[in-house]
This record gives structure tokens, sequence and C-alpha cells, in this order.
């Protein structure tokens, strides 16, 4: 095992074109699952491939324990990589496939037999080992194109979208075996995908990147919770956070912002410093499980707000519920036995401390509404009159 640090990583392809890849620092420990995650043309594999030594980097440092690799050639490295395809031999049986790396490095017989058969029973592949790659399914081809990268044995494992060509079921199962198998074998790791919930089920740190630049590195907690902007927002959460456009007013001496679902508004004051925010337009950021139905044990204690069920989605574990707030698309994700009809009023309510404010030009983070302590006379709901 080794640690892993990126130092002002930049990457260009000639002069005058664009960076590729724009002053990345980020650093893992030993042992430690990396995510590289965001959409197609982020950077995200291109900076897999510097870190394997498949392409040069053009500034800064690629740092694996205490020793800088970025002038050496991917066999120096120490490192084993998979494919999204997964570059079988077609005409070699699973177990030639397996052991064609060990014989390239004049391993004794005996100790590959050995790895061979460590590395089949890991992946619960032993009754495969005689087949050719044609004879099996794309699961099972997987399963053998990470057997060829465990059997190395190497510093760091990368991983560059393994599972993008799977159906769905199985990507769900190769997943939790891949989780399985860090936790067995320990080995630092870094992971390229663009699916988010794979971001947020295998890593220990996530690293979200756009336009080849890291918009925030941290816990899958740290970045569903507390995300830096919108884009990292938008990207994390599924069904994704709700952006609701508010313009901050000033009302009695006090800076608020107005909800409003057609039938009712909600005022919500501020808890930040409102210096020259007045009149200024945000994006209200608010995940789909924090808007539940108003209780009476919350009455007068949380905002709540009257809206029109629009749209009902029964996933099974939940019931996705959509109506509008400030003309707006809002997703409510409540218990699968509440089941509204369409057209139905729900009385809806949220902790102001989860809600995050963003600039609607810049994207970046404002800050929170008023903490839910402090709200006694928060969510003063007002009917409109609907003539």
């Amino acid at each position: 095992m080794a640690t892993l640090e990126l130092r002002n990583v930049n990457k260009t392809y000639g002069a005058g074109l664009p960076d590729t890849l724009k002053n990345i620092e980020l650093s893992i420990k030993e042992g430690e699952f990396l995510i590289l995650v965001g959409p197609s043309g982020c950077g995200k594999s291109t900076l897999m491939n510097c870190i394997a030594g498949l392409e040069n980097i053009t500034g800064g440092a690629i740092m694996i324990g205490d020793q800088d690799v970025s002038g050496m050639s991917p066999k120096d490295r120490d490192i084993a990589m998979v494919f999204q395809s997964y570059a079988l031999y077609p005409t070699m049986s699973v177990r030639e496939n397996i052991e064609f790396g060990l014989k390239i490095r004049k391993m004794p017989q005996a100790d590959i037999d050995a790895e061979v058969a460590r590395v089949a029973k890991l992946l619960q592949i032993e009754h495969l080992l005689n087949r050719k790659p044609g004879q099996l399914s794309g699961g099972q081809q997987q399963r053998v194109a990470m057997g060829r990268a465990l059997a190395r044995r190497p510093k760091i494992y990368l991983f560059d979208e393994p599972l993008s060509n799977l159906d769905a079921k199985l990507r769900v199962e190769m997943r939790t075996e891949m989780k399985l198998m860090h936790q067995r074998l320990k080995t630092t790791t870094v992971y390229v995908t663009h699916d988010q919930i794979e971001a947020m089920t295998l890593g220990d740190k996530v690293a979200v990147m756009k336009d080849g630049i890291i918009q925030q590195f941290g816990t899958p907690k740290q970045i569903y919770n507390d995300p830096a902007n919108l884009f990292v927002a938008s990207f994390i959460g599924s069904p994704p956070m709700n952006f609701i456009p508010l313009r901050l007013q000033r009302k009695d001496g006090r800076l608020v912002a107005l909800l409003d679902s057609g039938q009712a508004r909600c005022e919500l004051p501020m808890s930040m410093n409102d210096a020259g925010l007045e009149d200024r337009e945000v994006i209200l950021g608010l995940r789909p499980e924090q808007i539940v139905l108003a209780s009476g044990d919350a009455a007068g204690l949380l905002p709540t707000i009257r809206a029109e069920v629009q749209v009902t989605e029964p996933t099974g574990p939940d019931t996705l519920v959509f109506v509008t707030l400030n003309e707006s698309k809002v997703c409510c994700r409540l218990a699968p036995d509440i089941a509204p009809a369409v057209g139905e009023t729900l009385t809806l309510q949220f902790d102001p401390a989860k809600v995050l404010l963003f600039d609607a030009k810049t994207g970046e983070r404002l800050g929170v509404l008023a903490p839910s302590q402090s709200v006694e006379n928060m969510g003063n709901v007002t009917r409109l009159n609907r003539n």
C-alpha cells in the first residue's frame, strides 16, 4: 500500500489550448478509496491516465508514497489498472489471462498458481478458470479483468469506469463486490465514474470535477451535506437537490426570503450577515428528503407551507411528490405509505438549518437560513386570495 498525493498537477495538449487539468491538489492515505466523479469531459479519466503514466503531466508532481513518479513509465509505478473495456485476450483462458502479467514478471510457476487460486477465490471465479472470455457474461468478464489487476498486488489500484458497460442490476451487485473486495485487501484505490451513486457508496474520499478543476474534495457525507457550490449540490444526490429561485427582501428591519406556492406564502428570515444582500437573487437548495408533511409536534417551530400536488411517483421505498414553489418544480421524498392524489393540498415543513443558499449568478455557496432553535416566529403563512 502507499499514499497518493497530487501537487498542483496541470495538463494541456499544446500551446494556445485550454488546460485539461488545472492545479489539481489532493491527497489520500494508505488504503483509502478515492472516487473521481464528474460529467463527461470534466478531466477525470485524463487525471487517472496521468496517475497511471499513460499521459504525461505538464506541471506539478504525482507522489506515490514518498517517491515522485511524474516522469516514470507505467511499468515502474507499481500500479494496476482496470479499464472500462475489459481488454481480455480472447484466445487465452481465464487462468491464462490472470497469470499473463505474472509470467511477464518471471514469477515462479508455483507462486503464479498460488496467486491465481487466491484471486479466483476472492472473486468467486474458480469454476471459470478454464473458459475463454467469449464464453463469459459481462459481469464475469469484468471479474476476470479485476482478477488480472489483483494478481499484481501493486501499491495502487486504478479503476476507470469499470462497471459502466454492465446492466443496472449487475452494476449494483458488482458495486457491492468491489466494496467487499476493498475491505478485504485494504489497498489504496482510485476509481473514476460519472455515476454519483457509485461515488457515494464506494468512496472514502470523493473529488468532484468540472472543466478540469476539482470543485470539492472530502468525504461522501461532507460532499452531500455541505456542498461547496451549486454544481456540486446539483450533481450529487438522487433525486437531485431542489433549487428554488428567491429574491432577498427587507421587511421590518430584517432580511427575508419569500416562498410562494400559489396557495400560500412563507417568509423565511435570514441569519447570515446580510450586508449587501438586499434585493439579491439567490437560489435556495433543499434536499427532497428534508421536506416532510407537517406534524402537530412541530407546529409553530418549523416553517410550513401549503402546496398542491402536481405529480406523484411511487418508487417502492419512497413516494416522490412534486409541488410548485416560486414557479419551480420541487420534489418531496415522503414515506412509501403516503399516496396523495394529484390536486390534493399538502401542508409541508422543513428544517431551515438544513437549507442552503447559493448566489444565482456565480453559483457559489452563501450560507444557511436561520437555525431551527430560533424559528418561533418563522413560517408566517399567509393565505392568498385565488380570485
